[in-house]
């Protein structure tokens, strides 16, 4: 039996004599199925290719896990570290022992989450290292879930993952799409982690949302509101995306921005 990752998004599928037919999070018009076709991959595969886990630190309590070279769709995976346990967000799709130890060397893992069902790469694998932590899915994203597990623990609207640590379901992207609020970060100043929910712009003065980056596919004005109207109330200076991070001032940042965007969905020059 093998536990099957889609070599294109890099999530994990069940441990099967056979891999699935295609990869259904692809399929979706979120998403891609390359020119080539379908084509999956394995954690020994990998480790052959010469992939590895890095673990970086990025602020106090923060540390990146990432796999390098880059894998899948590339989000950078971070582990949070509180005094009541650490949470991964995001987790790349491959694990190694290196990555493990070096997590362990950090204080382990007592929870796992992602923004929303592209970014949830080997959560089950990272979920199984560290004695079944639970991974926290969206009720409403319980469809794209492409490994079940007695690990997955089902949530909606908000849920306080660990003490002081905050998933809040914004919808969007997905209607599961989350944001984790850490009121610690940023030295105190509050960071918001958001995944693709609300994506960091390459200049890293702008924010966006979109139901699919990738096929440039939009929101509506509605969906935009409602993922304004979730943040708004929330304290943080610092951003981090899957991709970027906005490292001062992303409260104005992500308010300026998404009402430039609805301006533009109503036809409302910006100025």
């Amino acid at each position: 039996m093998t536990v099957w990752t889609c070599a294109t998004c890099a999530i994990e599928h069940p441990d099967t004599a056979a891999p699935p037919e295609i990869c259904e999070i692809c399929a979706d018009e979120r998403q891609y199925i390359p020119a080539g076709g379908q084509r999956w991959t394995t954690r020994e595969e990998l480790a052959a290719a010469g992939h590895r886990i890095r673990v970086t630190e990025l602020e106090p309590r923060l540390h990146a896990v990432e796999a390098v070279p880059e894998l899948g769709i590339g989000q950078r995976g971070l582990l949070i570290r509180s005094g009541h346990g650490n949470i991964l967000w995001e987790p790349p799709g491959y694990i190694d022992d290196a990555g493990l130890a070096a997590v362990r060397a950090l204080g382990g893992i007592a929870a796992i989450s992602a923004s929303h069902p592209h970014l949830t790469g080997s959560s089950i694998q990272w979920s199984h290292a560290f004695g079944n932590a639970p991974v926290y899915v969206a009720t409403a994203d319980g469809q794209w879930i492409r490994r079940p597990d007695p690990a997955i623990r089902l949530w909606e609207g908000r849920a306080e993952i660990l003490p002081g640590m905050r998933m809040i379901q914004c919808g969007g992207h997905f209607a599961g799409s989350s944001v984790l609020h850490w009121p610690a970060g940023a030295a105190g100043r509050g960071a918001l982690l958001t995944g693709d929910t609300i994506g960091i712009g390459a200049d890293r003065k702008s924010v966006n949302a979109m139901r699919s980056y990738v096929n440039n596919i939009p929101l509506p004005r509605k969906a935009i509101q409602r993922i304004l109207d979730t943040v708004s109330p929330l304290e943080f200076d610092r951003l981090y995306g899957a991709f970027r991070v906005i490292t001062a001032d992303a409260r104005p940042i992500v308010r300026r921005s998404l009402l430039r965007y609805m301006d533009w969905l109503e036809g409302i020059p910006a100025e």
